[in-house]
């Protein structure tokens, strides 16, 4: 029977009118279906493209369909509609996985999770999950379908896709088939047709696997096998046949060995196709043994042929209503990978082209700078995360002279002259004072220079009356005085007139003596009317002996008024010259706790710039890569291996991320050196700029 469904799954229409309902079911692939119906069903119109059918078989439920081709033939002899069908696991044909994605060291339950979540519409669901591996896959550009039948791809154990479309969302199982027989086919009982086919050859007992990449960063199996690029399983004396097997879908090198492994366990035997017609006699007998159902294994019981146990790999009815008790069946070896099907190599002919294979590239890395022997010349570097071999890892490097480029600041001497700018105060370093003597110095003679004499005249000046200081009067005595002289007297009455009298002081100057000099400054005491001159007539002298005496004379408080004409000097200074005589002498200068301050103008050094080059080069080197030595100690190197010094991970590996080369020379100099990487990446991160 046949009903049809809507998207939501609801029942639209029962098929009571369709004929010639075949199935085909295949493991491990999506099943197919057709039927027929008359051009003029009424009910041709609820069948409509990519909505579901649900066929049975009696009371077994054979799946859930939906409709693909659609073939309407209307001639003299036909009158109908013929519908193609493929199972609902085709439904993860409709969501896919741009671009690229990894996924390491994840369980298979993990895995399987991942990629049902990337479904556009959630019909399907995860049940049971029978295996638990860590491999690792990474997808570019594919569809969710051939993704999930990918996941078991490296398993060297047999394994069957198995699904429940019954409830929704729709459950996928990954088991582990049974490998014992529930089912039997016997000549006499219920065998109808047998063929067999033989052919040796697709034999192979040795493999050559390799995955993504291309040339020598293609991916291999040497890393993980001994060395060795190849798997083999061959008899001794066996001639060698071998195959080299390219799936560029594979990126980890685990995952290829042991897709390969499986592989050669099915390649290593002939290929033996056994096609076998039966009668589904359950139906009658109503046991479970006459039933046949795909993946399990049937047991064959054929005259002339040993008893043997085949796996049922696909099991197709032509029509479940004209002759339900015919089965068509297709079955192969017990172990045999069932992963391996036709629809798997159609899937790889079609995803292959869209994988990044990626390019070799040339990583340079340039280093020139001075260093000693304490300093090195460092050179890091980094590995990307996408690349996926390392080539090689080289170094070339020359050891040169010690370089500088400027020799000295350029200056010269000067005269710092303190200003008020906006240079500062410099003080110097305060110390204590001392006692400094003076280097000791013989005496001599130093003459200075000759000058001719000549005529000076200082600045006339202006005359005018000098008032001398006022001086306490006292007793005076003059000296002694003799020999003939003369006094030349004058009378003078006071200034008020009238007689002098007692007490009063009058001054007298006498004019000058016939000799020339002066005559004195006379202060004479006397009483009212003791001094007076005495009038007389005519020219005459008076001539008085004075015998030698001395005058006592009372000089009292005065002062002197002096008045000095405009007058100026005239000063001659005739040839001379001044000798200097210097005896033998030290210094001695005691200096107290002191400070300087010297205060500096603004200003400027001008560096002179030079490239000034040592004359000494130093003898040997030591290289470090990742802190290991390299023995090399020559101070030059063309193209050295750096590879076997480069830090590692445990399974021998070189490390993704930092690393850093070192050249230590015994003294000063200057390295030039290029570290060049030849590595094979694959653009899967980032995006188009």
């Amino acid at each position: 029977m046949i009903r049809t469904l809507n998207l939501n799954r609801q029942t639209t229409a029962i098929l009571e009118n369709a004929y010639a309902i075949g199935y085909e079911k295949q493991t491990n692939a999506i099943w197919s279906a057709s039927f027929s119906l008359p051009l003029n069903d009424p009910k041709v119109d609820k069948v409509e493209l990519l909505k579901y059918v649900e066929i049975t078989d009696d009371d077994e439920y054979i799946g859930l369909f939906r409709i693909i081709p659609k073939l309407t033939i209307k001639n003299e002899s036909t009158q109908e509609v013929r519908f193609q069908c493929e199972h609902v696991l085709a439904t993860l044909l409709d969501s896919s996985l741009f671009k690229y994605h990894q996924r390491s060291n994840f369980t298979t339950e993990s895995n399987i999770e991942y990629l049902l979540s990337k479904q556009k519409h959630k019909h399907w669901r995860k049940g049971k999950v029978e295996f638990t591996r860590y491999f690792h896959y990474s997808w570019e550009n594919e569809n969710l379908c051939s993704s999930i039948f990918s996941v078991p791809k490296p398993f060297d154990e047999p394994y069957i896709w198995d699904h429940d479309t019954k409830s929704y969302p729709w459950t996928l199982d990954l088991v582990k088939p049974d490998n014992e027989p529930i089912c039997r086919i016997k000549e006499g009982y219920n065998l109808i047709g047998l063929e067999i086919e033989e052919n040796p050859m697709s034999v192979y007992n040795r493999i050559y696997p390799l995955g993504a990449g291309e040339g020598v960063n293609q991916l291999t199996i040497e890393s993980v096998n001994n060395g060795i690029p190849y798997i083999e399983d061959r008899k001794p004396g066996e001639e060698i046949k071998e195959y080299i097997w390219v799936d560029q879908r594979f990126t980890d090198v685990n995952s290829l060995l042991a897709s390969a492994k499986a592989l050669l366990k099915k390649w290593k035997e002939p290929i033996v196709t056994w096609k076998v017609s039966a009668a589904e006699v359950s139906k009658i007998t109503d046991l479970s043994i006459d039933k046949f159902k795909v993946g399990k294994v049937v047991r064959l019981d054929i005259d002339g042929l040993p008893v043997t146990d085949l796996r049922i790999m696909k099991e197709s009815k032509a029509d479940i209503i004209g002759a339900p008790g015919n089965v068509e069946l297709e079955i192969g070896n017990v172990q045999e990978d069932l992963s391996t099907t036709q629809a798997d190599l159609e899937r790889r002919q079609q995803i292959n082209e869209l994988y990044s294979q990626g390019a070799t590239n040339i990583l340079n890395f340039t280093y020139q700078d001075n260093c000693d022997s304490k300093i090195p010349a460092i050179i890091p570097f980094y590995i990307d995360d996408d690349v996926v071999n390392i080539n090689t890892v080289e170094l070339t490097f020359r050891t040169k002279k010690f370089r500088a480029y400027s020799q000295a600041t350029k200056g010269g001497g000067a005269l710092v002259k303190s200003t008020k700018g906006g240079g500062g105060i410099v003080k110097s370093t305060k110390g204590g004072g001392g006692t400094t003597q003076t280097t000791t110095s013989g005496g001599g003679t130093t003459r200075s220079t000759t000058s001719g004499g000549g005529s000076q005249q200082t600045s006339s000046s202006g005359g005018g009356v000098a008032k001398s200081t006022a001086s306490g009067g006292g007793s005076s005595q003059t000296s002694n005085a003799a020999g003939t002289h003369r006094h030349r007297v004058f009378g003078y009455s006071k200034s008020n007139g009238g007689a002098p009298s007692a007490g009063d002081y009058e001054q007298f100057h006498a004019p000058r003596n016939p000799n020339g000099t002066a005559a004195g400054l006379l202060i004479i005491a006397g009483a009212p009317g003791d001094v007076y001159t005495e009038s007389a007539d005519g020219s005459h002298s008076h001539s008085v002996s004075i015998p030698a005496h001395t005058h006592n004379f009372e000089v009292p408080s005065h002062t002197h008024s002096v008045n000095i004409p405009a007058h100026s000097h005239d000063v001659t200074i005739p040839d001379h010259s001044h000798s200097v005589t210097v005896p033998d002498h030290t210094h001695e200068i005691d200096l107290p706790n002191h400070t300087h301050e010297i205060e500096l103008p603004d200003h400027t050094h001008e560096v002179e710039h030079k490239i000034v080059e040592l004359d000494t080069m130093p003898s040997k080197v030591t290289i470090k890569v990742d802190g290991n030595i390299v023995p090399h100690t020559s101070t030059s190197g063309d193209r050295i291996n750096l590879v076997d010094y480069m830090s590692k991970d445990s399974s021998g590996k070189i490390n993704r991320g930092r690393h850093e080369v070192q050249i230590l020379p015994n003294g000063l100099a200057r390295i030039e050196a290029d570290l060049i990487l030849r590595v094979f990446i694959q653009s899967q991160l980032g995006g188009n700029f």
